[in-house]
């Protein structure tokens, strides 16, 4: 359905940069029309009334009038602020890669509600929740499906045998997911994958996230499963994501 030349939406505020003298380019996804282009005219003027409800990761409520270019946001009405996002480095980190990963594998003025409804709860999820590396994958691995790139997690893309328990199965991206140990041997692409990591991953593909936020893991599993989920995503995107490198450089300094 087409937009009326004036029109109301929720959206979520991606990306933004400054435009003009005072004027703010803004990436939006809203349930109803995708991935957007707008721009918020006046927005970092002092006297700005609608900048506070276009701050980054802002779920707000606009108006917005269709432009010759891009669309112009008119009102926008804070629904969700986020603010644990904006006032901890590390849950900062982790909403640019949330909206980042969302950003990367949509084109503009696709619908997709149920991605929408994800990154909501991904943000909420991000102002709470203590291991937000086991919120990261249950994220990736929901997103992932959503968009088509669902991994195979419990047979072989090649033979289609069963992974038997006890088996060390190969994760290759370039297949999609498992390949038993005969089948994956020798593949360039495919490295081991353990059962415990497997396990993790196929419950949480399977699971509400209420569910699987109650595991515990340790830090060793969580490097397996960072490092097979981001193996995965950078061979589908062809490109490392620049939060990526933000968010290890974040955590290696709180380790130090």
């Amino acid at each position: 359905m087409g937009r009326e030349r004036l029109y109301r939406t929720e959206a979520i505020v991606l990306k933004r940069s400054d435009f003009g003298e005072a004027d703010r380019l803004l990436t939006l996804y809203t349930p109803e029309w995708g991935k957007l282009r707008v721009i918020a005219k006046g927005v970092r003027k002092p006297a700005s009334r609608k900048s506070g409800h276009l701050e980054l990761f802002t779920h707000s409520r606009l108006l917005v009038a269709k432009g010759r270019n891009l669309d112009i946001v008119t009102q926008a009405e804070t629904i969700h602020s986020f603010r644990p996002l904006r006032e901890d480095l590390l849950r900062t980190g982790w909403a640019y890669y949330a909206a980042e990963l969302l950003d990367r594998f949509v084109g503009e003025g696709v619908e997709n509600r149920l991605l929408f409804n994800l990154l909501l709860a991904m943000l909420g999820w991000l102002c709470e929740d203590v291991d937000l590396d086991l919120t990261a994958r249950f994220y990736e691995l929901r997103l992932l499906a959503l968009v088509g790139y669902r991994p195979q997690l419990f047979h072989c893309l090649a033979c289609r045998a069963e992974i038997e328990p006890g088996a060390t199965p190969f994760f290759s991206p370039a297949s999609g997911g498992l390949l038993c140990p005969r089948c994956g041997e020798g593949q360039r692409d495919a490295r081991e994958i353990s059962m415990p990591a497997l396990k993790v991953l196929r419950f949480m593909q399977t699971n509400r996230y209420e569910l699987c936020r109650r595991l515990r893991i340790g830090r060793s599993l969580h490097a397996e499963l960072e490092e097979t989920m981001r193996r995965y995503i950078t061979y589908i995107l062809e490109r490392n994501l620049k939060s990526v490198e933000f968010l290890q450089r974040l955590q290696r300094e709180m380790s130090e």
